[in-house]
């Protein structure tokens, strides 16, 4: 036996993966392991939305507390409103960078810190000592923060999470992933509604109104409780073999291809163990740390040209990147991504940070009653919109995606969404309180059965594992200045042009996403680090052709 195959054997026998059977098992079957991955990965996107959605009862409690009952200065209102979007664009672009510049497990949990941090600040806002517009602009300040945390998990979660996938099922575990930012609205919404139930007496009862101080406080401390939970499993999380490989690549550029393909295509066909303890022994570890030493594997990592392939293993990340996406073939394909989810999120953030449009017309504005009774009917429409399309869409998209593919179900999701933006545009004013929630829930549900969803598993499929995390950071800080601009401009444009007219915007823009997604490749089953691995075998074989000329 070779030296080469004998090195290939050891590698398979320590490498800490749990081989999946297609035969059989469908994939949104979890194994161990991917369930420890899913709570690990998952709980980022459960405090996103739980963080990002919550402002809306919040701010309608801080308006009691501070404004008596009035609303605060519209201004004010937008920026706390977009303040943890704006945090997340910085938070996106900075963590994917150094996710692929420094590695995953060097920075992974760093985010849920800062998250923690921001959350802690934000439940000390001075609301007795400041004024009313002050403590606005100091929450307004830490969810700028809490936001750069939030934004950073998008890029981080996802390339961990598909850098460690079984590529049948990869869209499926991402899916999984994404699936609990349904879950992290519907229990802000749950737990808002509780938690005023619990205050009834003392503030409906007893008139206390500015209690409702407290019921904010104890809502949002509640995040922490998953966001501790998981903290330690993210800072001790091990490097993944993928990824290892990638750079290998890119600090060897003279590497045995065929051999890296056959060890790539090997890997893609199992799911990797997500802790130390799970999968090595201390002499497993040590064992593999000679293995990968005297190998060098996979394909992640560099452009085809030239000038990339003759890369320095010291040459910085961000020239290499740039190098890589210089190409119109790789250009596209981020081009596509960042559009794609900049568009959606102009539409899907503009309804869900403007639920109050919502509730107006499904009658539970909170216009009438004690101020106890407002916010509890607020909150429990809240409730109703989360429930309707939010957890049933993303779980259609579970159970779909690896049958339909991302393309399909990106596609007819714009173009289902534009339909029903377009049923409550044009009768806005005509429709029955029974006949917008029913074209509301299925926005909603062919919002996250659809782009809300793939958007983010595209980036996280398409690029390859080098460049992944600052590709999937650049593409969600696309999407998050779409919601940026809806929040800001929701309210005055509504003002100026009307809701009906805002609603035709959102139609444009689901009908502008479904034409940009023809940029993107179906990713099914797709592996972009041995697409990489040919064009560098393609690119090598080129010059060769002329040197041979010259």
């Amino acid at each position: 036996m070779s030296s080469a195959q004998e090195n290939e054997r050891e590698v398979s026998a320590s490498v800490p993966l749990e081989e999946i059977e297609r035969s059989g098992k469908p994939a949104f079957v979890l194994s161990l392991t991917e369930v420890k991955l899913l709570g690990i990965a998952g709980v980022g996107f459960f405090l996103d939305a739980y963080d990002l959605f919550i402002i809306n009862p919040v701010l309608t409690m801080l308006q009691y507390r501070l404004y008596g009952g009035n609303a605060p200065p519209v201004g004010l209102h937008g920026f706390v409103n977009a303040a943890a979007n704006i945090g997340s664009v910085i938070g996106q672009f900075t963590f994917g960078y150094l996710a692929d510049s420094l590695g995953r497990s060097a920075i992974y949990g760093k985010e849920l810190m800062l998250i923690i941090f921001a959350t802690i600040m934000c439940l000390t806002t001075p609301t007795g000592s400041l004024s009313p517009n002050g403590s606005l602009i100091y929450l307004g300040v830490f969810r700028i923060i809490l936001g750069i945390g939030v934004g950073g998990d998008y890029p981080m979660s996802a390339s961990v999470t598909s850098d460690r996938s079984n590529l049948y099922k990869r869209g499926t575990m991402l899916a999984y992933i994404f699936a609990n930012q349904g879950w992290g609205s519907f229990i802000g919404s749950l737990n808002t509604v509780i938690v005023l139930a619990c205050y009834k007496h003392v503030m409906n009862d007893e008139g206390e109104t500015s209690k409702a101080d407290g019921v904010w406080r104890i809502v949002v401390a509640l995040s922490l409780i998953p966001a501790f939970a998981t903290l330690y499993q993210r800072l001790t999380m091990p490097e993944s073999k993928r990824f290892n490989e990638a750079r290998r690549l890119a600090e060897n550029q003279e590497a045995d291809l065929e051999k890296e393909i056959r060890v790539l295509k090997d890997v893609g066909n199992r799911t990797e163990g997500i802790t130390a303890s799970d999968s090595h022994s201390g002499s497993d570890i040590e064992k593999e740390d000679r293995v990968q030493e005297s190998t060098a594997h996979s394909s992640h990592e560099v452009s085809a040209s030239p000038e990339v392939i003759a890369t320095k293993k010291d040459k910085a990340q961000i020239g290499e990147f740039i190098a890589y996406f210089s190409e119109w073939r790789h250009a596209k394909l981020l081009i596509g991504t960042c559009i794609c989810w900049f568009l959606l999120d102009i539409a899907f953030y503009g309804i869900n940070l403007n639920q109050n449009v919502v509730l107006t017309q499904i009658g539970f504005a909170g216009k009438t009653g004690s101020d106890w009774e407002k916010l509890f009917k607020v909150s429990t429409g809240n409730l109703i919109v989360t429930a309707l399309g939010f957890v049933p869409g993303y779980y259609a998209t579970v159970l779909l995606i690896e049958k339909l593919g991302r393309k399909w179900i990106q596609i007819q999701g714009f173009l289902l969404a534009a339909l029903f933006l377009g049923i409550l545009a044009g009768k806005f004013n005509t429709l029955s309180n029974a006949a917008f929630i029913v074209n509301f829930a299925l926005l909603q549900f062919f919002f996250n059965f659809g782009a809300n969803a793939t958007t983010y598993c595209y980036p996280a499929e398409v690029f390859p594992t080098r460049f992944r995390a600052f590709a999937h950071g650049i593409s969600a800080a696309s999407g998050k200045a779409g919601a940026i601009i809806s929040a800001l401009a929701f309210n005055a444009l509504s003002a100026d042009i009307g809701t009906p007219a805002v609603l035709w915007i959102f139609f444009g823009c689901c009908i502008a996403g479904a034409f940009f997604t023809l940029l993107l490749p179906e990713v099914k089953g797709r592996d972009p680090d041995l697409i990489l691995a040919q064009e560098i075998r393609e690119a090598r074989a080129n010059q060769q052709v002329l040197k041979g000329v010259m």
